[in-house]
């Protein structure tokens, strides 16, 4: 039972490579940092993409991995993402805009103020063939979107 890659897992392969990045962060409370560092992305059989980072931050350094496929069954773009700075895993399910340009990720996780569990979403936005955006959102408790942290890739 060798799955095969389709049109949805030859998207993934334009983050294969080697990025620099950097993250602005504004969190809900008002509390802006900012973060750089480096990114390997590959590809697992060309049914996923892994991408593991590792960066400095005013809070010390961190590392982070991301994994990202298509499960045709679900018709969807899946994967997680885990970091050390953070205990819970999150588990990312999300469609391809119709341009092909923006991958939407939602998760759910633990709310920054601790009063329980929000709605996130992790938004990849490739750019050109050497530069990609990261932006991540919580949901407020009127459905807003707000932006707390956007990130800026490029190829190294």
């Amino acid at each position: 039972m060798f799955s095969k890659p389709q049109q949805e897992h030859v998207w993934l392969d334009r983050l294969v490579g080697q990025w620099k990045f950097e993250h602005e962060c504004e969190m809900p409370d008002g509390s802006k940092t900012s973060a750089q560092g480096l990114m390997n992305c590959r590809s697992l059989g060309g049914l996923w993409l892994i991408c593991e980072s590792s960066g400095d931050s005013p809070d010390g350094q961190w590392s982070s991995i991301m994994t990202l496929g298509f499960d045709p069954t679900q018709n969807q773009y899946v994967g997680t993402f885990i970091g050390s700075m953070m205990a819970n895993i999150w588990p990312y399910h999300g469609v391809l805009d119709p341009a092909g340009n923006r991958l939407p990720l939602y998760s759910e996780g633990p709310k920054f103020d601790g009063s329980g569990l929000g709605k996130y979403r992790d938004t990849i936005e490739t750019i050109d063939a050497d530069t990609w955006l990261f932006i991540s959102e919580i949901q407020t408790d009127s459905g807003e979107w707000k932006r707390f942290m956007l990130g800026s890739h490029t190829r190294a």
